[in-house]
């Protein structure tokens, strides 16, 4: 009798929105993000006291990625360019070919951030979705107001 492989099961389907903020840049900063899983979602948030935009913006993302249990299919919704455009764009394998420096041959910035996300990135299938911020987007609406109010906690510091 001849057995049929069972099929790999298909991988499941998450959300993650995410965004950073920041008072300053450098300065005291904020990210949210949001993970939505069919009808279950789950808000995050953090910030650092000294730190950019687009250090925030990676945070968000990495730490969305780093509560998934196993591979899944994820939908990425930033309304930063800067983090999108690496993976959509193809910035990420040119930096990794030029030694991790930037087509003008400088130091590419937050790069232990970035390795950081690519290493996640390989556990899961990552689709990319650009959205424009401030803009009545219902989520990345909320992902902005958590990250002001963990930019605004870390901004005043331990009580």
């Amino acid at each position: 009798m001849m057995t049929t492989p069972s099929p790999t099961p298909p991988r499941k389907m998450v959300q993650l929105f995410c965004d950073g903020a920041c008072s300053g840049n450098p300065g005291p900063g904020g990210w949210g993000a949001i993970l939505r899983f069919g009808t279950s979602e789950r808000e995050i948030s953090g910030g650092a006291p000294y730190t950019t935009n687009n250090q925030m913006e990676l945070m968000a993302c990495i730490s969305g990625l780093q509560l998934l249990k196993e591979p899944c299919e994820v939908l990425i919704q930033t309304d930063s360019q800067y983090l999108a455009k690496a993976f959509q764009e193809g910035w990420l394998e040119k930096w990794q070919r030029n030694g991790w420096r930037t087509s003008g041959k400088q130091p590419v910035k937050n790069r232990e951030l970035w390795e950081e996300l690519l290493k996640l990135a390989a556990q899961h299938q990552l689709r990319w979705q650009w959205i424009k911020g401030h803009a009545g987007h219902r989520e990345n609406e909320r992902c902005d107001e958590l990250a002001v109010k963990a930019r605004e906690q870390i901004a005043r510091g331990p009580r």
